[in-house]
Order: C-alpha cells, then structure tokens, then sequence
C-alpha cells in the first residue's frame, strides 16, 4: 500500500521531524564575568567554556578557541543553574482543574511504588516560568496521596527535552506530618503502626534468591513493587524524604533512622531549629521555604525565619523550596530571606546549587562549575539573591534557553496593544 502526501500533509510531517530532532551541540564561551560556584573563591574575568552538554573549563582571563560563540558576561555574575528541592513540576498546571491533576492520587492499590515519569508533562508552561528565573534543576513528586506513602519522586532538569530526568527514583516520599496522619488512620499512633509494620515485613521478606526460588525451592509469587521499593530503602540504595513539622515528628524520624539506618532527608521540618544538633549529629539535612514564619497549625507554632540560620550554625544541611510550583521560581529569594536572617550568604547560594546536588545525590555531574559537568550555567546582572536582579542568559546542559514564557508573551502582547476591529479583516 502506498501512501500519498499532498502538501499541506508534507509540511506538516517535516514539521514533526523537524522537532523531534535533538538541538545540535554548540561550543559556547561565557567570558568576562565572576564566575561564582567554581571552587572556594570567586573566578574574576573568567572565561567558561562549554562544548555540547558539558564544561570544559572555567579559567580567570583565558582565551577563546575558534569555534566558539562568545555570550559577553563583562560586568556580570555567572553561576551554576539553581535548583529547587520540592515541587510538583509536570504534574500539574491548575490544581483546582476540573481535569486531572497528577500530582494529587485520589486511589491506587500502591502508594509506596507510585513514579513521577508516567504522569509527567514537559509541556508544562510552570516549566519555561521558572527556568527563565535562573532554575535549571528541580525535585518533583506528588503533593498527595490516599495515606503517608507519596510515592517515588524525581530529580528532573529544566530543558527543552521531552525526557528530562536525571534521577526517576530519586527517593521515596513519606509524610508524617499532620496532613499525613489524617489520612492514615486519623492519628499519628496509626500512621506509626503502618509505618513500621511496612518496614519490618520487607525486611523479613528477603528469603527469595536470585534464580527467583525460595529458600525451600519453590518458586516466588511475582514481584511485590512495594515491597522492592522498601527493600531498596533497608538496603540504603533509595533516599527517603520524610515531610514532618512538629519537633515531636521530627524527633520520631530521628528514631526511624536510629532502628533502620535508613538515609534521611527531612522536608518542611519548621520546628527542625529546635533539634538541630541532633540532625547536625545524625547528618540529616533538611529541604525547607526559608520564608515560614507564622503558626499556620499546632505543628507549627515555632515557626521562625531564622530557622534555615540555626540549622546551618548546628551544622545541618540544608536546600531550599520555592512557594509551590507555580512559584517555584522564588526559590533565590526566599534564599535571600534566610540571608537577611543571619544565614551567611555562601551557604544560602550552596542550598540553591552545590548542597542540594550532594543531598539529592547529582553532585558527580551538577552543582558546580567545573570541568566535565553538566552545563548548566545562568548569567545574572548581579546578585542572584537580590530580588531585582535579572537574569541576563540561562543553559541547561550546554543548550542556551529563550528567556521567554508564557506569561513574557501575554506580557508583550498586551504592552503595546493595538485597538482595532482586527475581527473584521
């Protein structure tokens, strides 16, 4: 059978190949800028070379190779991409949608094996809205689940790549937060019970060998998902993120860690300045919005601005949240917020990129400046935790990103609007 394309048809199917090619490596040169995030000092007059996805060095006053396009930083700040540590990007677009929002699970006979990749959109419009601001790297997850267990999240970069993991099980997500005890039994001695219960059966299930018979020779019912996530956590080969508020919680998760030896990072955590030589001394770090500061609930009444301050003095690390998805993009400010409430300013700029690289796990191929990493690279006018910097250029894996989104466009049209009957045309 032979098929024919008339033009239109033609035009459109070179459209879709023409899209579905990958962008062409570029060799790019950021020169004359201080480079920060290169190594324990400022680079000044720095030169940064970019081949393809990769960096291939960052020098003070070097040259340019031919082949190079030179993006002039003369005057500017030149960073790693920043990254947030908690969001739902590509799970959602308006939560109060009436179609389906991804990020919040209403019923599933697996909370604890739920992943990020079938449900993820990169035609998000979050996305670009919050690259243009200087974020290159995001965790993501789902915000809700039908109990604790809020399934597996991801490590995603903020490219123009349909596929754009870095880390598709990056940890698992547990919350035992008061939300996370409502839905769990309606008590946080329920939620436990489970918790626990969970923990130890995966545990004792390890009898299975590797030619997929029991230790009797007879042969294993299919693979439980749950139970190889949680195996995967006893083993210390998955992180588990656990959200928790109340100094009482948080003191619980220290006793999980302390009878599992499980690899911990602690999210929300508004009460954590409270323990925090505790979670210096079991090297928990903690994801947190640097700009909690009111009692919200009874889990939160020692909510404090400073708490991102004190965690860092005890010697905790530390990443910082943006203000949901939509907002992810303030993640620097509210960085800059910590700042003005005595956190010191390279450990603010180390939450956004190197900290939370090692506490994700990605610090082999992101966080930092250096040769044979990812090139992620922004160029700022000055400060990027300054609320009125700009942001000047942005590459996400050596590709340069169109500063633009959907909200530049509406803001374009609409500047210079043009009234006239255009309908009647």
């Amino acid at each position: 059978m032979m098929w024919r394309l008339n033009g239109t048809s033609l035009a459109a199917a070179l459209a879709v190949c023409l899209v579905s090619l990958p962008v062409a490596a570029e060799r790019i040169a950021i020169v004359g800028g201080t480079v920060y995030g290169a190594g324990a000092d400022p680079v000044e007059n720095a030169t940064v070379l970019v081949d393809g996805s990769t960096i291939v060095s960052v020098t003070g006053g070097g040259t340019v190779p031919a082949g190079y396009r030179v993006i002039d930083a003369t005057g500017k700040w030149v960073t790693p991409g920043l990254m947030v540590a908690s969001s739902t990007l590509g799970l959602g677009e308006v939560s109060l949608s009436a179609g389906i929002v991804d990020a919040t699970v209403k019923k599933t006979k697996s909370t604890l094996s739920l992943e990020v990749p079938p449900a993820f959109n990169p035609d998000t419009t979050l996305i670009p809205v919050t690259r243009i601001e200087g974020i290159t790297r995001a965790v993501t997850g789902f915000a809700r689940t039908e109990d604790m267990w809020q399934g597996l999240g991801a490590v995603i970069h903020l490219g123009s790549e349909d596929a754009p993991f870095v880390e598709e099980r990056a940890f698992l997500h547990l919350n035992v937060s008061e939300s996370g005890a409502n839905r769990s039994g309606g008590s946080r001695a329920a939620l436990w019970q489970a918790v626990f219960a969970k923990l130890d059966a995966a545990g004792a299930d390890n009898g299975a060998s590797a030619d997929g018979k029991e230790g009797d020779g007879k042969k294993t019912k299919k693979p439980d998902p749950e139970k190889q996530v949680l195996q995967q956590l006893l083993s210390g080969d998955l992180k588990l993120v656990v959200t928790a508020q109340r100094k009482s919680d948080i003191l619980q998760v220290l006793r999980l860690q302390d009878r599992y030896g499980l690899d911990i990072v602690l999210a929300g955590a508004v009460e954590a300045w409270r323990v925090a030589d505790r979670l210096a001394q079991a090297g928990i770090p903690v994801v947190l919005d640097a700009t909690d500061n009111l009692p919200q609930n009874f889990e939160t009444l020692a909510a404090s601005q400073a708490n991102a301050a004190r965690l860092h003095a005890a010697g905790v690390r530390i990443a910082f949240t943006g203000s949901g998805s939509h907002n992810a993009r303030l993640a620097p400010q509210y960085a800059g917020n910590a700042v003005a409430n005595g956190l010191p300013w390279q450990a603010a700029f180390d939450g956004l990129t190197r900290g939370a690289a090692e506490i994700f796990g990605i610090s082999d191929r992101y966080g930092t400046l250096q040769a044979g990493k990812d090139a992620d690279v922004v160029v700022w006018s000055g400060d990027p935790l300054e609320l009125m910097t700009d942001v000047e250029a942005v590459l996400i894996r050596g590709e340069q990103i169109a500063l633009e989104s959907r909200q530049t466009k509406l803001a374009d049209r609409y500047k210079s609007l043009v009234r006239s009957p255009a309908y009647r045309k």
